[in-house]
């Protein structure tokens, strides 16, 4: 029993997964960070060259 209590104790003091589990997080968030921006860049380049192609016809 004393051997149960001890592991569920390492368990819980054991950060690798927490660690990991944030790194996921933060690696989500830059992903969301470039799609949003360049769908910005995107949608602006693209009224640009609508833009030009309208005053060249």
């Amino acid at each position: 029993m004393k051997s149960f209590i001890n592991s569920a104790k390492a368990f819980i003091r054991d950060e690798d997964g927490v660690t990991a589990i944030e790194y996921g997080l933060i690696a989500t968030l830059i992903a969301l960070a470039i799609i949003v921006g360049a769908t910005a860049v995107g949608t602006n380049l693209n009224a640009k060259f609508n833009f030009i192609a309208g005053k060249l016809a």
